[in-house]
C-alpha cells in the first residue's frame, strides 16, 4: 500500500463494464465485471470498497451509459466526480499518430498506454477481441502508428443471420460450445452454424496475421503480437503466429492515466 486512497478504474465497453481498484499503476486489488443493464452487479461488489481517492472511466459505449455510471458512483460516494478519459497528443510515454488525436478511442488509447508499459523497449502489434476487433501497431519508442477496426467475431456471425435469407444467427455462447477446442480437421463443418461460427473465426485469424506480417515486414523489426478481448480465448486457438495474452491493457493504461494524473494534482 502507497497510503494513498486507491483509484477506481473503469472500462466501459460496447458489451460489458470491467472495474478494478488499484493500488498505484497495475497493482489491482480488486476487480469485477458486470453487464451495461446491472446495477446491481455494481450495488453488490462495490459497497465493501473503500472511498477511491478518484475514479477514472473509459467509456465507449455511449451517453447514457456515462450518465448511469456518474450515478452509480454518486449513489456510492457522493461528491466523488470521475473523471472520463479522452485520447490525447501524448500521455505516459504515448505519443498519438491520429491527425486528430481525441477522435481516438479512449479504450484504444488507454490499451496503448498499458501495452507501452506492459512491454517496454519492444514494437507491438495489440489486437483487442471484442464487439469490434481492433488492431493497434506502437513502435518500440511508443508512437502509435495507426490501426485497423473490423467487426468482431459475435458482430460477424449476427450479421450473416440478420442480413441473408436463409442462414441462422448464431451467438457468441452457442458459438464456443460448436468450435470448442476444434482440432484443424473438425475446423471444416458439416452443419451450418458450425460452419458459421468457424469462418467467421477464421476470418479473425486471418486478419490478425496479416497485419502481424505486414507489420513485421514493414518495420523490419521483431514485432510482438498482444491479444486480448472477450473472444480471445476462442481466436487466439486459431492463431498460427506468435503471441501474447494480456486481458487488462485498458485498465492497466487507465491506473499509469490515474497516477500521471495525482501526480500532478499534489
Amino acid at each position: 500500500m502507497t497510503g494513498r486512497a486507491p483509484y477506481l478504474l473503469i472500462d466501459a465497453g460496447n458489451s460489458r463494464i470491467k472495474w478494478a481498484f488499484a493500488d498505484g499503476p497495475g497493482t489491482f486489488l480488486r476487480s469485477g465485471i458486470f453487464a451495461h443493464a446491472d446495477d446491481a452487479g455494481a450495488g453488490a461488489q462495490w459497497p465493501a470498497l473503500p472511498a477511491p481517492g478518484g475514479v477514472w472511466i473509459s467509456n465507449v459505449a455511449g451517453e447514457a451509459v456515462a450518465e448511469r455510471l456518474s450515478a452509480l458512483i454518486e449513489a456510492h460516494w457522493p461528491g466523488l466526480a470521475p473523471t472520463f478519459v479522452r485520447a490525447c497528443a501524448r500521455q505516459c510515454g504515448v505519443v498519438n499518430g491520429y491527425g486528430t488525436p481525441e477522435r481516438l478511442g479512449s479504450d484504444r488509447w488507454a490499451s496503448l498506454i498499458g501495452a507501452h508499459a506492459a512491454f517496454p523497449g519492444e514494437a507491438l502489434l495489440i489486437a483487442t477481441l471484442g464487439t469490434a476487433t481492433t488492431l493497434e501497431a506502437l513502435t518500440a519508442d511508443g508512437r502509435f502508428a495507426g490501426g485497423m477496426i473490423a467487426p468482431g467475431w459475435s458482430l460477424m456471425m449476427r450479421s450473416l443471420g440478420e442480413h441473408t435469407a436463409q442462414l441462422p444467427t448464431v451467438g457468441g455462447d452457442s458459438a464456443r460450445m460448436l468450435v470448442g477446442d476444434a482440432p484443424a480437421q473438425d475446423w471444416f463443418a458439416t452443419d451450418t452454424p458450425h460452419a458459421i461460427a468457424a469462418g467467421s473465426l477464421f476470418a479473425q485469424a486471418g486478419l490478425i496475421e496479416r497485419a502481424w506480417r505486414e507489420l513485421s515486414r514493414a518495420w523490419g523489426v521483431p514485432v510482438r503480437l498482444v491479444v486480448g478481448g472477450g473472444a480471445a480465448d476462442e481466436v487466439a486457438q486459431a492463431l498460427d503466429v506468435p503471441h501474447t495474452r494480456h486481458d487488462a491493457l485498458v485498465l492497466a493504461g487507465l491506473a499509469l492515466i490515474a497516477a500521471q494524473d495525482a501526480a500532478v494534482t499534489r
